[in-house]
């Protein structure tokens, strides 16, 4: 008993850590974006996902290397994905009055359909990848994924950077000077604020993990649910705050930039599994949350080019069906154990 509420103790402690970090980090982001005129869009969908999605990372080295359970690094990859665009359904009840889907940039569907393929390929390795050159290491998959996840970054690069050619011309040399000054402060403290959210988010998998192991649950719902939910907290808490600023685009950009890095992450953790092809060595399962993913994500890009201008409920009907797709995820992963 004494081990569980130190176990609890030590998750809430890093819990509320984030929460702190997370608001900070998302008003120095929304700072950054303003001041180098890189644009919302692009610094959620790059810079914050990025940090965000660093305990992904770090969880799946871990988990790999240390424990030696590769089933809790591809479960809370995909896991993440879909626990992410859950969030992303989540938020749409901070925003009054409209779908949040309708009040973003287009740009979104880009990453979005980039973020598809990365899925769509990580389901044909799970299902067919024994059919691929490979090795005793590693098979093409995670080449493959890491080409594609550099070509997407440049492709989203070249997208925001065509968008916003509107450039303020009022501005002189002494405002230029006082605009650098303010934005290096602000790269500072949003490193600063970076640093304390992964630092608490690497302790979260481990106290995750010593609460699931008084429960007897299976590794692939351990890292589905729990180990994903707890590395996601940064994207959840971030968002909130990014949302509530009226940073829409910051957060929707982060989310949907977090599941594009999350698929490079399990590149890197098919580079690191030494024992063969990752996925042909995890629970099949894993491709149902990998589709689910895949659909949450069509549904959002859907709803972003054609969706409704107006809320009949107080979320949107997009954000009603993906929030059904990841309970009914949850309920099918803990019926197949």
């Amino acid at each position: 008993m004494d081990s569980i509420i130190l176990s609890f103790a030590g998750f809430l402690s890093c819990a509320l850590l984030i929460v702190f970090s997370g608001v900070r980090l998302s008003k120095y982001g929304d700072l950054i974006a303003d001041l180098s005129g890189l644009g919302k869009a692009w610094i959620g969908l790059i810079l914050m996902s990025a940090v965000t999605t660093l305990p992904e990372l770090f969880s799946g080295f871990s988990s790999i290397l240390i424990l030696e359970k590769p089933d809790i690094a591809v479960g809370a990859v995909f896991g993440s994905c879909a626990l992410n665009l859950a969030i992303l359904a989540f938020l749409d009840y901070f925003v009054p009055g409209k779908p949040i889907s309708s009040v973003v940039t287009k740009s979104h569907i880009l990453a979005g359909f980039l973020g598809m393929i990365l899925i769509t390929l990580s389901v044909i390795e799970i299902n067919f990848g024994k059919l691929l050159p490979e090795n005793e290491w590693f098979g093409i998959f995670p080449v493959i994924i890491i080409i594609i996840y550099l070509i997407s970054i440049r492709i989203i690069f070249e997208n925001d950077k065509n968008q916003k050619r509107a450039v303020d011309s009022s501005s002189n040399a002494t405002r230029t000077q006082e605009t650098k000054i303010l934005l290096k402060k602000a790269i500072l403290q949003f490193l600063i604020y970076a640093v304390l959210i992964v630092a608490a988010a690497l302790a979260l998998p481990y106290f995750a993990e010593k609460l699931a192991q008084e429960t007897g649950i299976s590794e692939s719902f351990i890292g589905t649910l729990l180990v994903a939910g707890s590395t996601s907290l940064p994207e959840l808490v971030v968002c909130i705050a990014a949302v509530r600023m009226g940073s829409i685009d910051l957060a929707v950009g982060n989310l949907l930039g977090a599941n594009i890095f999350n698929m490079f992450i399990l590149a890197i953790d098919d580079l690191i599994y030494t024992d063969g092809p990752i996925l042909l060595a995890t629970n099949p399962n894993h491709a149902l949350s990998a589709l689910v993913a895949l659909l949450m994500t069509c549904v959002i890009s859907i709803s972003i080019l054609f969706g409704s201008p107006k809320k009949r409920f107080a979320l949107g009907i997009d954000a009603i069906i993906m929030i059904l797709l990841y309970a009914g995820l949850l309920s099918a992963l803990h019926y197949l154990g």
